[in-house]
């Protein structure tokens, strides 16, 4: 099954409805991570997860009532930790609940191991097709330092079987590393977009409170590269993708026209989505508002939750108008195509400031797309959250 184009779809603008399911497990923990991952040293019980994702898909289910589903997506975590006929009940478990219809979107994340690579076929029998495979760099030395459990004869031997199998597919890339020089990440990032299919991840290194890199970071003992060395990183990676005809359609993440990821478009153009699965967030359209839901992160207090209640959720919070003006402009001004001002009105009540709007155009921070739409420019993308920040007030 092929994905179907954006226009087969719905509007190419349209938000769409996805669902997410999180795989909580990893078979490590890398030191830059702060993401709801976990690991257990003794098998995982697949089974019993399986039904306890079927159990929260209910009652998400009742909350969003029918929809039509433009995207699924199953993130981690380690998805590809999971058997194949896991994948398979629980993609059978979300037509059940919700419309799914033929060619849409369904993502898994995998991390490069030969054995999770063996299991590529099961997965795209199971109705996967589209992979994402966290490669995070092509030298065996940073992979070392990332905490990556795959080398990179490993993660070559992954990215070939994926564009083997799968439809599509998209890697992702770490950048701003210690040290790192503009001329290695230029070598680099030319050699991964030779492996690159029409969609490529490329993130900076941040250093995440809690996680292990931030106690080294604020010990002195990891420096990574300052404000304008991040500035000439992200502008040589804006210039090389641009020229490969990948350019950025998100702060991060750059691909062919019409390969854009279709679920997380649906999260930066500010659609519904379904959260299931430890530590899952949620927005659903419920009557003329909107909820945001999370689950209990850890996930065998999930289970016993999901088990005994029927459910994870933790949290379920109705956003006013507001809250859904300020969500809104923090997601969409991360996109190229920017942010649709009568939509932003709407739920602000308001018009953007004209004189911090005039500011920020003036400086070349911000600009007009016609009446319709507010973008970031290039420059402005590097200094995203002060933008968003401005206008918000």
């Amino acid at each position: 099954m092929q994905i179907a184009p954006l226009s087969a779809i719905g509007d190419g603008m349209d938000p769409g409805f996805g669902v997410y399911v999180h795989w909580p497990f990893c078979a490590a923990k890398c030191p830059y991570c702060d993401f709801n991952s976990h690991v257990r040293h003794q098998p995982v019980d697949q089974p019993r997860f399986v039904a306890a994702f079927l159990k929260e898909m209910a009652a998400v289910r009742a909350l969003s009532g029918p929809r039509t589903v433009t995207s699924i997506f199953m993130g981690g975590g380690t998805p590809s930790l999971m058997d194949p006929r896991t994948v398979e009940a629980i993609l059978d478990g979300i037509a059940r609940h919700w419309h799914v219809p033929d060619g849409i979107e369904i993502t898994m994340e995998a991390n490069p191991s030969s054995v999770e690579a063996t299991r590529f076929r099961g997965y795209r029998a199971a109705g996967v097709n589209r992979v994402s495979l966290g490669v995070q760099a092509l030298n065996d030395r940073d992979l070392k330092f990332l905490g990556r459990l795959h080398d990179v004869e490993n993660a070559l031997k992954a990215i070939r079987l994926a564009r083997e199998i799968f439809p599509r597919m998209s890697f992702d890339l770490i950048y701003a590393r210690p040290n790192q020089t503009v001329e290695e990440w230029e070598r680099e990032l030319k050699e991964a977009v030779s492996y690159a299919v029409d969609h490529l991840s490329l993130y900076q290194l941040t250093i995440e409170e809690g996680t292990p890199f931030y106690g080294l970071h604020k010990a002195g003992k990891l420096v990574v590269p300052d404000g304008e060395q991040s500035a000439v990183l992200y502008e040589a990676t804006q210039e090389i993708t641009a020229d490969i005809g990948m350019p950025a359609y998100e702060v991060s993440n750059h691909a062919r026209p019409g390969a854009e990821s279709r679920h997380n478009l649906t999260y930066w153009r500010y659609g519904d989505y379904a959260g299931i699965g430890p530590g899952a967030h949620g927005r659903l359209a419920i009557g003329s508002g909107k909820i945001a839901t999370a689950t209990e992160r850890n996930p065998e207090a999930w289970l016993q939750r999901v088990e005994e209640c029927g459910e994870g959720l933790v949290e379920r919070e109705l956003l006013d108008f507001e809250a859904q003006a300020d969500e809104l402009l923090l997601m969409g001004l991360r996109l190229r195509e920017g942010v649709d001002l009568a939509r932003w009105q709407t739920l602000s009540g308001r018009d953007p400031d004209p004189a911090r709007e005039e500011f920020l155009i003036e400086h070349g921070f911000i600009e007009r797309i016609g009446n319709s739409r507010l973008r970031c420019t290039p420059a402005g993308m590097l200094i995203l959250d002060a933008v968003v920040a401005d206008l918000a007030c």
